[in-house]
């Protein structure tokens, strides 16, 4: 049982899915990064200075200053935010994937032979002597 387990383990395509989540760790990361601190900045300034990863709703009937207050004084409060921050980065993400996918699958595709036009004229003969040949 041992050595099927290590046999298993072992396998490439075990290799190859525990690389990709370390990879896609790292990367969700630095996606993350880049939707809170390059892309959401000029949206928030365009929208008027709108911190999106500090915007929220207090739901237990208190009213907050800011998000840190709210946090500092336990209060209830929906962060939509931050939501919205995930959302971006989430389709940033997706796409990104995609595009890699894509590209993988492009890489693994076997390239087409390209099958010579045949003339009209060479059918045609091709077809008169097969008809002599019966």
């Amino acid at each position: 049982m041992f050595g099927e387990f290590k046999k298993f383990l072992i396998q490439g395509n075990m290799v190859d899915m525990a690389i990709g989540f370390i990879f896609g760790g790292a990367f969700s990361t630095v996606i993350k990064s880049m939707v809170d601190n390059v892309i959401m900045p000029p949206i928030g300034m365009l929208l008027g200075r709108v911190d999106f990863s500090n915007l929220f709703i207090a739901i237990d009937g208190n009213s907050y200053a800011s998000l840190a207050d709210a946090e500092e004084a336990q209060g209830v409060v929906i962060k939509y935010g931050a939501f919205i921050n995930d959302i971006v980065s989430f389709v940033i993400l997706g796409f990104v994937v995609f595009l890699a996918v894509r590209y993988y699958n492009k890489l693994k595709e076997e390239p087409k032979e390209e099958v010579a036009a045949v003339e009209e004229s060479t059918i045609l003969l091709r077809e008169i002597r097969d008809s002599l040949k019966k």
